[in-house]
């Protein structure tokens, strides 16, 4: 007899007599058969044959024929194995169960030898197409596979690709740090889980390094750069796992602090921030001191926009400049106004030179061996059409932000000339009258001050000894060698300099004996308490020694009293200044005091 098809058979069978007439008519018919006598043992040769068709007997000790073939459906490594039942039982009843149990046939015995040929080799030739059927799958499968792999590698890329695009998006290439854009979209997460959930609260903290810009300016922008990657590193260490540090751009970091009740956290952060902060940097060969001014405002359901929580712990930041650097403020509503005030006088300053609002009070300066009039100080006061007198501590810092302040110095500067130079047109001022002019220190560094100088001396007729330019003693000593060429070169012109609020700086004394200084201006703040506990007395005693050993004379600032102005005398002081002898006033006043006291 003819086979189409050889495979591996295992018959399961407890009579001897059926097992050697099988085994040896189906090995003749060239399968590879194995034979086992009970069920057990031919559920291990099945997991470990692997055999390509079973033919089982249904009744055998231990468990029958429906159990081992339960058994081996339920097994993973043999469940595709299809299982002929051989067995006298001949009732429907059987047979049904055979094949509820798994069998893929049932032959009755006795049987015949060609039909259970037959049906070994129509179930080997089914599993033979089932297995080329699995392999054409597994081949496609394989195929899909890879294009899925393909496809799924190709998406994977592009998406890659976004998310770098998104976090270059919402990074800050510099530092790693969420940027602005994460940080707002962030912020009004938050707000609207407030606006949803009353009594949930977060924090703020806006973070503006102290005077980075020197840092640019003298070691370059890359040491810059590398400090603000350690600033943003050390304030990390102060947060708390969850917190998000942002850096908004420059010199600008805020810290989003969720989940607070009340200002104690964010303030333990600031103060925490401001101590890592305090040791310097060491940048290369360069040691680095910086700090930072910190904002803190309570984000919270009256917050519609992130915007004006972003523009209130601006605010606050600003107002801790102001009071120092190197620390914290919290937020004010009155901040708020006053910001807004200071934004309504920025604008109007704008146009305060063009409209001429800008105008020269007078402060005498007194001989107190003579009591004459020796020299007027010259200050800026701006008359505001709406708001009347506004005096320089509110208009000259946002001057100088706004790179006014030069303007107004030489608009000050040339009144100031044309007024003394009207004095002596009409007899009231003698040689010896001179007009004082504060300078800022923008100007006074400036290299072409004393080309401007020159030409409001030309303009107004007055000659370089008449006029004194007044210069605060730390300003100078930023950059004294610089400072020191311009003096030599105002000397030159025999125009005078004064060292106004002397003792309230860091003067070198080795720079101030080389620099020609005529005068040092003892500050208010000494003259004030002078006489208290006599510490005040020695200093400016102390100064006035100073003064005289260096050829320089000395004018003391803010005398409001006659107790003062005694005492200041006994000390030796050539000039004295302040409300004891006359407020700052308008020019016209000031001509009276000429005539009275000149």
């Amino acid at each position: 007899m003819t086979r189409e098809y050889s495979g591996d058979i295992l018959i399961v069978d407890d009579t001897p007599n059926n097992l050697r007439f099988l085994s040896t008519t189906l090995t003749d018919q060239g399968y590879k058969v194995r034979s086992v006598t009970d069920g057990l043992m031919a559920l291990t040769v099945a997991r470990a044959a692997k055999p390509d068709l079973i033919l089982l007997d249904i009744m055998m000790p231990n468990i029958d024929g429906y159990e081992v073939c339960q058994r081996l459906k339920a097994n993973e490594q043999t469940c595709d194995i299809p299982v002929i039942f051989l067995s006298a039982l001949d009732e429907v009843l059987d047979k049904v169960k055979a094949f509820t149990v798994g069998g893929v046939d049932y032959i009755t015995k006795p049987f015949q030898l060609e039909e259970v040929l037959a049906r070994i080799q129509t179930h080997l030739s089914l599993r033979a197409a089932q297995k080329e059927i699995s392999q054409l799958n597994a081949e496609l499968e394989q195929r899909v596979r890879q294009r899925t792999a393909q496809l799924e590698k190709e998406i994977a890329e592009r998406l890659q690709a976004q998310e770098r695009l998104l976090h270059l998006a919402l990074h800050d290439v510099l530092t790693g740090l969420p940027n602005r854009t994460w940080f707002m979209k962030r912020l009004e997460q938050l707000l609207q889980q407030v606006n949803q959930k009353t009594g949930s609260h977060f924090a703020v903290l806006f973070l503006d390094c102290d005077r980075f810009q020197s840092v640019n300016d003298s070691l370059g922008h890359l040491v810059g750069d590398q400090l603000l990657v350690s600033i943003a590193r050390r304030i990390e260490l102060c947060l708390r796992s969850g917190t998000m540090l942002c850096r908004l751009g420059g010199d600008e970091f805020t810290v989003l602090l969720q989940d607070v009740n009340g200002f104690a956290e964010p303030i333990k952060v600031a103060q925490d921030i401001l101590r890592e902060l305090t040791p310097p940097f060491q940048i290369g060969d360069y040691q680095v001191f910086t700090n930072v001014s910190i904002g803190i405002v309570m984000g919270n359901d009256l917050y519609k926009q992130p915007e004006h929580i972003l523009r209130d712990a601006d605010t606050a930041m600003y107002r801790a400049k102001a009071n120092g650097k190197a620390c914290y403020q919290v937020f004010e509503p009155t901040m708020h106004c006053h910001a807004l005030d200071s934004f309504q006088l920025e604008s109007d300053l704008r146009q305060a030179l063009d409209r001429n609002e800008f105008v020269a009070y007078y402060q005498p300066i007194v001989n107190l061996s003579t009591g004459k009039i020796a020299s007027f100080e010259a200050l800026a006061r701006w008359l505001h059409p709406e708001k009347g007198i506004v005096y320089p501590d509110k208009f000259i810092p946002l001057a100088e932000d706004m790179g006014l302040v030069m303007a107004i110095d030489l608009f000050i500067l040339r009144q100031a000339c044309q007024q003394l130079h009207n004095w002596q047109s009409l007899g009231l001022a003698d040689q010896s009258l001179t007009v004082s002019v504060n300078l800022s220190v923008k100007h006074f560094m400036s290299f072409n001050l004393l080309e401007q100088i020159e030409l409001i001396l030309q303009e107004t007729g007055i000659d370089g000894h008449f006029l004194r330019l007044e210069i605060t003693e730390s300003d100078i000593m930023q950059n004294a060698e610089f400072a020191g060429k311009i003096i030599e070169q105002l000397q030159r012109r025999h125009i005078q300099l004064s060292i106004d609020d002397f003792g309230t700086g860091y003067s070198s004394l080795s720079y101030l004996h080389r620099l020609p200084i005529d005068h040092l201006k003892i500050d208010r703040s000494f003259v004030m308490r002078i006489g208290k506990n006599g510490k005040n007395t020695e200093i400016i005693r102390a100064i006035i020694a100073l003064a005289k050993s260096l050829g320089m004379c000395t004018i003391a600032e803010g005398v409001e009293t006659q107790e003062q102005l005694d005492q200041i005398r006994d000390l030796n002081c050539e000039f004295g200044q302040g409300y004891l002898f006359s407020a700052p006033v308008e020019a016209e006043v000031a001509k009276d005091l000429l005539k009275s006291l000149g």
